[in-house]
């Protein structure tokens, strides 16, 4: 039985500015999401204008998908000042395993201690120094058979004793949310939300818009996940994916509009 209302949660009641750190790729699809919801993006990654910019802002997005040295520089110089001021932070973990850099950026960010981490299952299973089947930076089904999201969610577990304060999504077929005492198993979605970029991107920027208005964490992610797969529910991909991909952005200003809290499939469970 889920306990979370996520009712409560969306349609935002206020409008959280959320400073995003993310991939070119998809920048502009995350911008506008937040702004769909009723959130206020601002996509600013120069270390300069940081100290000035933590003192309005109500969230953090820190997205690994596209790095350079500079890229990196500003991660870094934003995961710690978020860390000294307790700014609501969310780390996705893009293409973790893909190489050594981007692990060793990518750890670095997870070790001053983020509200929210999330990544693929391939990529969490990467990041737990378990085996992976990933290419680049998507998942593999090969990864998320029943015994294969068991091992990960153990070892989600235990990872959430060396970051006491961590909340972490691991998202595929089936969404898994590993905090410090509850699991939650999430079962909605379609496939086609697989096949156009910036999905995962756009559910981080939810989840740090719904920290930015003071959601807890394991609150803000279930409700940040299901919301977005089922706006892909209501979408429908009968006329090609072009046109599934704008209907589910539309659906992320529509939908909150009707009671979709009553569709949201999974379970939650204590483990501790």
């Amino acid at each position: 039985m889920m306990k979370i209302d996520a009712s409560k949660l969306l349609p935002l009641t206020e409008a959280p500015l959320v400073h995003c750190i993310t991939n070119e790729v998809t920048c502009e699809t995350v911008a506008n999401a937040l702004l769909y919801i009723g959130a206020k993006p601002i996509m600013a990654c120069d270390p300069r204008e940081f100290d000035e910019l933590f003192r309005q802002t109500d969230g953090l997005l820190l997205n690994i998908g596209h790095l350079s040295e500079e890229r990196e520089r500003s991660l870094v110089a934003a995961v710690k000042l978020a860390n000294k001021v307790g700014k609501p932070t969310v780390v996705d973990l893009v293409g973790y395993g893909v190489s050594r850099t981007r692990d060793r950026i990518g750890r670095q960010l997870v070790e001053e201690k983020p509200t929210v981490v999330k990544g693929n299952i391939s990529e969490l299973r990467n990041f737990c120094g378990l085996p992976s089947h990933a290419r680049g930076v998507d998942g593999s089904e090969l990864d998320q058979s029943d015994p294969a999201i068991e091992e990960l969610t153990n070892a989600l577990q235990q990872l959430t004793k060396t970051y006491p304060k961590t909340t972490f999504l691991a998202t595929g077929s089936q969404d898994i949310i590993v905090d410090q005492c509850r699991v939650w198993q999430l079962r909605n979605g379609v496939p086609a939300l697989d096949r156009f970029t910036g999905t995962g991107d756009v559910v981080g920027a939810l989840i740090a818009a719904l920290l930015g208005t003071g959601a807890e964490a394991s609150a803000a992610v279930v409700t940040a996940v299901s919301y977005f797969n089922l706006c892909g529910e209501q979408a429908g991909d009968e006329n090609g994916l072009a046109a599934f991909r704008q209907a589910t952005l539309n659906q992320l200003s529509l939908l909150m509009e009707k009671e979709w809290w009553t569709e949201v499939k999974g379970e939650e469970k204590q483990w501790a």
